[in-house]
């Protein structure tokens, strides 16, 4: 019996671990991508007032 549970329990554990390996990971990206999101905004804005000010 004891054999029966340590070979259910490894396969489980093991995808727990991917999951939680997976979790960083994803966090990891998306942070940067909300990070350049918001860099590359406050450009836009600038080259907006830069364009109005060229035209008056």
């Amino acid at each position: 019996m004891r054999n029966i549970l340590f070979f259910v329990s490894r396969p489980v554990l093991s995808m727990l671990l991917a999951l939680l390996l997976s979790a960083c990971v994803t966090i990891n990206i998306y942070f940067p991508a909300a990070a350049a999101e918001k860099a590359a905004d406050k450009i836009i804005g600038e080259v907006w007032q830069l364009e109005e000010n060229v035209e008056e």
